[in-house]
């Protein structure tokens, strides 16, 4: 018997699918596709076990759909800009570039001895200028349509990162790399207007039945959008109104102060009446420098005096504060303060001895404690006394409307999108400035504008600043002396529209090619960590809009479905460099193999779940490979003739059965782990049946089918098996095998598919399937499919367990 070496065996099919260009893939217009794409990584220097199962599921929805027919597009690249690349040249003193090319050559390595069937021709590197020349082309866009616009903001600052960032960038009021609190500055930065699509991306969310909902409430959060009233508030000693705006109108008789953001122009307005404007002045000149910590901010204020504002509903005073959790940017720069309801309303107050009056009815809980958000019955409310809360906000906001107090207005919470970054590694921002012409794109004839690499680094200021040859220029219109923007974009940008490059990488022509685009998106199965849903996710998700209206895509969205997998622990502790709890990939493979490997990441646990790394685990799934492979040689080699044709039966059965439950698990479910079960149960069988018999055909039709069913989890293994057994077909394009429904345990059912009163097929489904699985089933089947193609569903009706009767149009 011939020993199991996975070393010699993985790197002969890893060379022999290079040579051959298995996973390659071109356009084939008349044929279905399949775009599987795993989010791009960082190149960081070495790959962690994260992304090793990030990898693998995405290898193995490839891999299942090529077998299936499919022509298939599974791309891989490189997210090469960023502020670690920098960092690790001012540390070490080596460029970034020659930083960052060492550690993909590394991660490359290492994704190969994976086994992972990536077209590499099709690879992007978003640091090279053959990429990031249409980030400048798109921004050039943007800027002629207004979407891109420079202005003087307040901007959350990081000392440590000496740059500034997004508000997606700062969680709870910390840098999203270094975790080092952050200050507010006042800066002139560009921005992006993904304000314009906030209603959109909203609306369109509800296409996303592919995405997990916990991703869309998490985005739709985000984008925060909020229907309400907007009530004007007059002023004692002022004929100045201040606007105010709220979802809760129902709650305005307990209201007992009004609270501002430092940057509201009451204060110029009414600065004459304002008894502490020094005072007041002095508390904004301070908070500037103070950082964003979202515990301070909670309750740090201060109040105006010799002003206040008048309840529109009932004619009460209330006083007017300063409060730092109060954002000019959101809504009108005010609130109406409603302490019994509110629990930053309620923290301020408690802070600021400021009185509380309950409003809404809580079941008779104290609201000194705790402030109660809910809805109920209102009290102390005069007319509206008894009224639910929907009752009375309909009426009070009508009673406001009618009294010129009031008017319905939408606000978002999402700000725009603030890209300036002061930091050398990244795409130049291509924009010249000439104090007779003012402020002008770069002609796109002339681009790339080239990151230049003559450079000296320093962590106090913009590295561009320093490089004359790179900012003097001549004006594109005048040709006088100018000069350049020295800010680089937000790296999030090169992730905001690289899938689409993959469909076209080499073109330098044009940013792609629309048709090819056209053909491959949106991608059919995105993966990826659920931390993107706030930043990369909406980003791609607005850039793929701006696409679509620039004419360059026909879509809307650019990822159908979306599956955010699950961490690698050990020993329920996440892995991390900086607590010593890695697991080294390389280590793994050399010892154990790639398919062990593999196959232990995608049998611990469900993608979705957390995944907790143990050896044992690992050493299990290595001795299954190598029964496996034995099992070549015992097959008939006993030549026993004691099963009975019962137990053939039984055999046979149990193979369609594995074939039809683990395709169904392919298709719908990605519980992975439980389809690698079903096909250990059949091997277990297997095992069994060949030591009872002689009946050679019957063990090699099941043995033939193991290897299929396993081909995509463990690839290496099965290929070699696959050419043992006498094979000369590569198995990435042997047919995916069928089942028998005559054979099979009846707990599926094949189920009649009627399109416009004509059976256009049938579907296997488990008999207690969903009507969206069945749904997906159906756009599954290439057959059925491509009578529904470009067409529009009517009715959908699902008899159970006997038919389905679809109406088009």
């Amino acid at each position: 018997m011939k020993n199991y070496d996975h070393n010699i065996i993985e790197k002969k099919w890893q060379i022999t699918w290079t040579k051959n260009k298995v996973f390659t893939s071109i356009e084939k217009y008349n044929e279905k596709k399949y775009y599987c794409l795993v989010m791009l990584p960082y190149p960081s220097g070495t790959l962690h076990m994260g992304h090793v199962r990030n990898y693998t599921i995405g290898d193995v929805l490839a891999r299942f759909h090529r077998m299936n027919g499919e022509n298939v597009l599974h791309p891989m690249g490189w997210d090469a800009f960023g502020l670690p690349a920098e960092n690790a040249a001012i540390a070490n003193d080596i460029h970034p570039a020659i930083w960052t090319k060492k550690n993909i050559i590394c991660m490359k390595h290492q994704l190969k001895s994976l086994g992972i069937s990536y077209d590499w021709e099709r690879e992007v590197t978003t640091c090279n200028y053959e990429y990031y020349k249409w980030n400048q082309w798109f921004f050039i866009k943007m800027f002629e349509k207004g979407l891109a616009f420079r202005k003087t903001a307040k901007v959350n600052w990081c000392k440590t990162c000496n740059t500034v960032l997004a508000n997606e960038q700062v969680i709870n009021g910390k840098c999203w790399r270094c975790s080092q609190y952050t200050e507010y500055k006042n800066l002139k930065q560009w921005f992006i207007k993904i304000t314009n699509y906030a209603d959109e991306l909203i609306q369109d969310s509800q296409q996303l039945s592919g995405w997990p909902n916990q991703v869309i409430a998490m985005q739709n959060n985000w984008i925060g959008k909020s229907i309400g009233l907007e009530i004007n508030f007059k002023l004692t000693l002022s004929q100045y109104t201040l606007k105010i705006f709220t979802t809760r109108p129902d709650t305005i008789y307990g209201v007992t102060f009004i609270a501002i953001s430092q940057e509201h122009n009451l204060l110029k307005e009414v600065e004459c009446y304002i008894k502490n404007y020094d005072e007041i002045m002095n508390y904004i000149s301070k908070n500037k420098m103070q950082q964003t910590n979202n515990e301070y901010k909670d309750t740090a204020g201060i109040m105006i005096e010799g002003i206040k504002a008048i309840n529109p509903i009932n004619g009460n005073e209330i006083p007017i504060f300063i409060a730092d959790y109060v954002l000019i940017d959101y809504g009108t720069g005010g609130i109406m303060a409603v302490p019994a309801h509110d629990k930053r309303d309620w923290n301020f107050a408690k802070q600021h001895n400021i009185p509380i009056i309950e409003v809404i009815k809580n079941n008779n809980k104290s609201i000194l404690y705790k402030p109660y958000e809910g809805d109920g019955i209102l009290i102390n409310s005069d007319r509206f006394n008894g009224l639910t809360s929907s009752q009375a906000l309909a009426k009070i906001s009508k009673l406001l409307k009618d009294t010129a107090c009031g008017k319905q207005v939408i606000n978002f919470k999402i700000r725009d999108w603030l890209i300036s970054r002061q930091r050398y590694w990244g795409t130049p921002i291509p924009i010249i400035y000439c104090n007779i012409c003012g402020m002008l794109p770069v002609p796109v004839h002339e681009l790339p504008v080239i990151l230049p690499k003559d450079i000296k680094f320093s962590t106090k200021t913009s590295t561009l600043k320093t490089n004359k040859s790179f900012i003097n220029v001549k004006c594109p219109k005048c040709q006088q002396n100018a000069t350049r923007e020295t800010d680089t974009m937000d790296t999030f940008i090169d992730s905001a529209w690289y899938y689409a490059r993959y469909c076209d990488p080499k073109n330098m022509k044009s940013v792609f090619n629309s048709d090819k685009v056209n053909y491959w998106m949106p991608v059919n199965q995105y993966i990826g960590g659920i931390e993107h849903a706030c930043m990369h996710l909406v980003y791609a998700r607005f850039w793929y809009k701006v696409m679509r209206d620039l004419e360059l895509v026909k879509t809307s969205e650019p990822f159908s479905n979306l599956l955010t997998q699950g961490m690698v622990t050990l020993n329920g502790k996440v892995m991390s460099k900086s607590k010593g709890n890695t697991v080294s990939p390389d280590k793994i493979i050399k010892q154990y193999g790639a398919d062990s490997l593999r196959l232990f990441i995608l049998f611990a646990a469900p993608p979705q779940k957390q995944l907790d790394w143990t050896i044992e685990g690992l050493q299990g799934c290595r001795r299954f490979i190598k029964r496996l492979w034995n099992l070549f040689y015992i097959i008939n080699v006993k030549a026993k003739s004691t099963a009975t044709v019962n137990e053939k039966v039984k055999i046979v059965q149990l193979m369609h059965t594995t074939i039809k439950k683990v395709t169904y698990t392919m298709q719908s479910s990605f519980k992975f782990n439980t389809a690698i079960a079903n096909i250990m149960e059949l091997v277990n069988s297997l095992y069994v049946y060949q030591s009872k018999s002689n009946d050679c055909k019957t063990s090699l039709e099941v043995y033939k089918t193991i290897i299929i069913l396993l081909y995509p989890f463990t690839p290496h293994i099965c290929e070699e098996l696959w050419e043992m057994l006498g094979y000369k077909t590569n198995l990435s394009y042997y047919t995916w095998p069928s089942y028998n429904c005559n054979v099979v345990k009846n707990d599926f059912i094949d189920l009649p598919i009627q399109i416009n009163g004509k059976v256009r097929g049938t579907i296997c489904i488990p008999i207690e399937a969903s009507q969206e699985l069945i749904k997906q089933y159906i756009i599954s089947n290439n057959k059925i499919a491509t009578y529904l193609k470009n067409k529009t569903i009517i009715k959908f009706i699902y008899v159970k367990k006997r038919i389905v009767t679809i109406v088009i149009k």
